[in-house]
């Protein structure tokens, strides 16, 4: 446990309960509508995702198998509902960074504030730590006092920010980077 892994199992070996029937899965393509529809409104109203064109259910599809091959992608369901979810992807592609994840994590609006974005995210991270993975990093779009909250409640630490690294709806927007430590060593080398 010292590793921040959680008994040695993968994220499709368990589940996490919740009050209220909320539970944690690792995602499927099932889950790729959902998915868009809870990341639509991050891409069409904010400046919280730099995209800019919203991505279709099959586009989200692509992500998710792609997440699940090399990562994870987990969701959280409330009464079979997608409500949540969070997922690792490439940090940077060359060799040297292959133990570090970035990470994300995105709820329907009416779920905020709750604690879900935590229990995602430690699942997330017993999961990556499972999967040999030392670090987790998260940019975050400023300004977004939620999110930076949240990221330091699970233990990221501000390692810096690039400034005007963004530009989205007629102006510039700054990114601020976190990091949180999975494990010390990779799982092999």
């Amino acid at each position: 446990m010292g590793d921040g892994v959680r008994d040695g199992t993968t994220a499709d070996e368990w589940t996490t309960a919740m009050p209220t029937a909320l539970r944690i899965r690792r995602a499927t393509g099932a889950d790729a509508a959902a998915i868009a529809s809870i990341y639509r409104p991050y891409v069409e109203r904010t400046a919280i995702s730099f995209e800019t064109v919203a991505p279709t259910a099959d586009e989200m599809g692509e992500r998710i198998a792609k997440a699940l091959a090399h990562w994870d992608w987990l969701v959280a369901e409330e009464g079979g509902q997608c409500i949540g979810y969070a997922y690792g992807s490439s940090h940077r592609a060359r060799a040297a960074y292959r133990y570090s994840a970035e990470v994300s994590a995105y709820l329907q609006a009416s779920h905020h504030g709750q604690g879900l974005g935590k229990r995602l995210y430690a699942a997330l991270f017993d999961s990556l730590a499972v999967r040999g993975y030392c670090n987790a990093l998260a940019g975050i779009a400023l300004p977004n006092e939620a999110s930076v909250r949240l990221h330091r409640s699970v233990g990221f630490q501000p390692i810096g920010v690039f400034h005007a690294v963004g530009r989205k709806f007629g102006r510039w927007h700054d990114v601020a980077w976190f990091e949180r430590r999975l494990r010390d060593e990779p799982r092999d080398d």
